[in-house]
């Protein structure tokens, strides 16, 4: 099924424990982190979406249940493969997790393909190649035994202008948008066109994307550490490596 962004634009509000819910889904993802390191298995998490669409929350609610020395953070602001002279997706090489490691990308190289498309420095025939070239990419990580999980952060134009507009009058969180946010604000409807065209060429069986509903922040964060845990929790053994060595033998 196609992804449709529309479906994901509905003012809910969280009316749960919410404090309750992510101590438990933390908990949850500590066990499960555990477990990767232990049988040292491979994550990638990126946390892709609109600017203000509270990416940086939901990726510090995630960072806090993991081992800090079993996991790397890496931002993209914005991509800058034709300054390095370097292929584009050679940085997202370099960065790939070791075993028992779990890479947090906070944006992606989905920029490359997205940014180009959107501000039309790109031809559909380089975007389509673009996206290829990330399918393969990310092909090769799961066949490898990596866990890639994509969440995007959606919001509605509306959402969006109200909190980057909060952004800007914040003097505390003024730094965080760029001329390229700006811009991208300016293009939402590029954006929004190009996005959905990457989910229809990029939304694989091996690495599908999930869409979190961001209009309320705190049922933002539960979903995403949510789906996090979901996929987690079927590439990770339940049981430890002597646990499982013997079972085997029995069996």
């Amino acid at each position: 099924m196609a992804v449709d962004l529309t479906r994901f634009e509905q003012a809910t509000t969280f009316t749960g424990d919410f404090v309750g819910e992510l101590g438990a889904l933390q908990q949850r993802l500590a066990e499960l982190h555990l477990a990767q390191v232990v049988h040292r298995r491979r994550a990638i998490i990126l946390f892709e979406g609109w600017e203000g669409s509270g990416k940086r929350r939901a990726l510090r609610a995630l960072a806090a249940a993991l081992d800090p020395c079993h996991v790397e953070t890496h931002c993209t602001l914005a991509d800058e493969s034709a300054e390095s002279g370097r292929h584009w997706l050679a940085p997202y090489w370099a960065s790939l997790p070791e075993a028992g490691f779990t890479a947090l990308h906070y944006r992606s190289w989905y920029r490359h393909a997205v940014d180009g498309k959107a501000l039309g420095r790109q031809s559909p025939k380089e975007f389509a190649r673009a996206c290829d070239a990330v399918n393969e990419f990310e092909n090769q990580q799961t066949e490898y035994g990596t866990a890639v999980i994509k969440l995007f952060f959606h919001v509605s134009a509306e959402v969006q202008a109200l909190r980057l507009r909060a952004r800007r009058e914040d003097p505390w969180a003024r730094h965080l948008l760029t001329e390229q946010d700006e811009r991208a604000l300016e293009l939402r409807s590029a954006y929004f066109d190009t996005w959905t065209e990457c989910f229809a060429q990029t939304d694989t069986r091996w690495a599908p994307w999930t869409v979190i509903n961001a209009t309320d922040g705190q049922g933002a964060v539960i979903s995403a550490l949510e789906a996090a845990a979901a996929v987690l929790g079927k590439s990770v053994p339940a049981e430890p490596p002597e646990t499982a060595s013997l079972a085997r033998k029995i069996a």
